[in-house]
C-alpha cells in the first residue's frame, strides 16, 4: 500500500472517501451520541442505557477505517463467520478454548480490563494540572519509542519490536492488544514478559528514583491546596470528547479508547451499579482469566522460541528507559517551576495505574513524611495511560502500511 499522510489519520480519511451523505450521517451520529451520553449524565434520560449507548454511537462512527482496499468498516462489530455450524466448530468446546477464541485472539480481554481501569481512574488530577501531567507522561514514553529501533537492530522485525516496545508504557492491556495485532506469533511471550516485569516495578523503580534524584529533592513539598477542583461534569465531557477525537484519529485502536473512556464516563456519571460491575466483577474477572489463560498458553515450545531471550532484554530495557524518561521529565518540571516541583512525580508517568503513583508517594514519604504528592502523581499516571494508548494507536496504524 502506498504510504501517505492519510495513513496517519484513517478515521478522517474515510470521511472524504465515503459518500457525502454517509459522511454527514457519521458526523451527525457522533454529535447525537455525545448528546445522549450527556443527557444520561444529567439524568434527563436513563443513564444506565444512554451513557454506554451514546459513547458506543460516537466511537463507532468516529472509528471507521479501511479494512481492505476501498472497503471501510470498524473493529467493533464485523461478523466474519455467519454460519452457526461453522461458528460452533470454531469454538472447540474444550475447557478454556471458547474463552481464548472469544476474548484473547481478538484483544477483547484487554478491552474488558481497560473498562475496569477507566472506572477506577480519576481524570480530575490530570485536568487540574494538564501541562505537567501530560509533559511527564510524554517523557515517560521514552522506552516505548527508543526500544523500537533497538529491537529492530537486535533482529526482530519492526512489528515485533513495536509490540515489545509497548511494554515501556507499563500498561499490560495495551501490550496484549498490540501484540495480538502486530506480533501474533509472539503474543504469549510478549504478554508474559509484560506482566512479569510490571509486577516487579514495585521492587525496581524505588532504586531508580533513589539513584537519579537526591534526597533533598525527593522531600520537596507540593502545594496540594492550590490544585483547582474539577467537577464531575468537566471530567465527563473530557472523557467523551477525548474518546471521540482519538477514535477519529486512530480508529484501529478505537476499541481501547472506548473501553477506557466509557469506564471514566460511568464513574463520573455516578452510575453506581455499573461502577460496581466495572471495577469489581469485570476488572477482577477478566484479570483472573487473563492470568489463567496466559499460564496455560506457556507451553515449552512457545517459551523455547529463541526470540524470547531478546524479548526479556527488550522488555526490561523499555521499562528502564521509560522510568528514566519520566524522571527526566520530573527534573525538567522542577527547573521550569523554579524548584517547586517534586521530580519524583516523574516516575508516575510510567502508567502502571496506580502502582507507579504509589511508588512515587512512598519514596517521597521516606524522604519527608509531611510531603504529599499523590494527586500530582495520579495525574501523571492517568496521563500515561492516554499517551500509551496514543502511541499504541500510532504503531498499529502506521507500521502495517509502511514499506520497510
Amino acid at each position: 500500500m502506498e504510504f501517505s499522510i492519510w495513513n496517519f489519520f484513517p478515521g478522517i480519511a474515510t470521511l472524504f472517501h465515503q459518500d457525502l451523505t454517509v459522511a454527514i450521517g457519521r458526523i451527525v451520529l457522533i454529535c447525537f451520541g455525545f448528546l445522549l451520553a450527556y443527557l444520561g449524565f444529567k439524568r434527563v434520560l436513563e443513564p444506565l442505557i444512554m451513557i454506554p449507548m451514546g459513547l458506543g454511537m460516537l466511537a463507532v462512527n468516529a472509528g471507521v477505517l479501511f479494512l481492505s482496499g476501498s472497503t471501510t468498516g470498524t473493529l467493533f462489530l464485523n461478523p466474519l463467520v455467519s454460519d452457526a455450524t461453522e461458528l460452533i466448530n470454531l469454538m472447540q468446546i474444550n475447557f478454556l478454548q471458547p474463552i481464548y477464541n472469544f476474548t484473547f485472539s481478538n484483544g477483547l480481554i484487554a478491552c474488558l480490563v481497560f473498562m475496569g481501569i477507566g472506572a477506577i481512574s480519576d481524570v480530575g488530577f490530570l485536568l487540574a494540572r494538564p501541562f505537567a501531567s501530560m509533559f511527564i507522561a510524554i517523557c515517560a514514553e521514552l522506552g516505548t519509542i527508543a526500544t523500537l529501533p533497538i529491537g529492530v537492530a537486535m533482529g526482530l522485525d519492526v512489528k515485533e519490536a513495536a509490540a515489545i516496545a509497548i511494554v515501556g508504557g507499563a500498561d499490560a492491556p495495551m501490550v496484549v492488544y498490540s501484540s495480538v495485532i502486530l506480533a501474533k506469533d509472539l503474543f504469549v511471550p510478549i504478554t508474559v514478559v509484560a506482566y512479569l516485569y510490571l509486577s516487579l516495578t514495585y521492587g525496581g523503580y524505588p532504586y531508580l528514583v533513589k539513584a537519579l534524584i537526591p534526597k533533598k529533592l525527593r522531600g520537596i513539598e507540593m502545594d496540594i491546596q492550590s490544585m483547582p477542583d474539577v467537577s464531575a461534569r468537566e471530567k465527563f465531557i473530557f472523557a467523551i470528547v477525548t474518546c471521540t477525537v482519538l477514535c477519529l484519529l486512530f480508529p484501529v485502536a478505537a476499541p481501547l479508547f472506548l473501553s477506557f473512556f466509557i469506564g471514566v464516563a460511568i464513574r463520573e456519571a455516578g452510575v453506581e451499579r455499573f461502577i460496581e460491575f466495572l471495577e469489581g466483577p469485570l476488572l477482577y474477572g477478566s484479570t483472573f482469566f487473563l492470568g489463567l489463560l496466559l499460564g496455560t498458553l506457556c507451553e515449552a515450545q512457545t517459551i523455547l522460541n529463541p526470540k524470547v531471550f531478546v524479548l526479556l532484554i527488550l522488555g526490561m530495557l523499555a521499562l528502564l528507559l521509560s522510568g528514566i524518561g519520566g524522571i527526566i521529565g520530573g527534573l525538567i518540571m522542577y527547573l521550569l517551576t523554579r524548584k517547586k516541583f517534586n521530580p519524583v512525580i516523574g516516575i508516575a508517568g510510567v502508567s502502571c495505574v496506580p502502582t507507579t503513583a504509589k511508588v512515587a508517594q512512598h519514596e517521597v514519604t521516606e524522604a519527608n513524611p509531611y510531603a504529599l504528592i499523590l494527586p500530582y502523581a495520579m495525574g501523571a499516571s492517568v496521563s500515561g495511560v492516554i499517551t500509551s494508548a496514543i502511541i499504541t494507536g500510532i504503531y498499529i496504524t502506521i507500521l502495517p502500511v509502511m514499506q520497510l
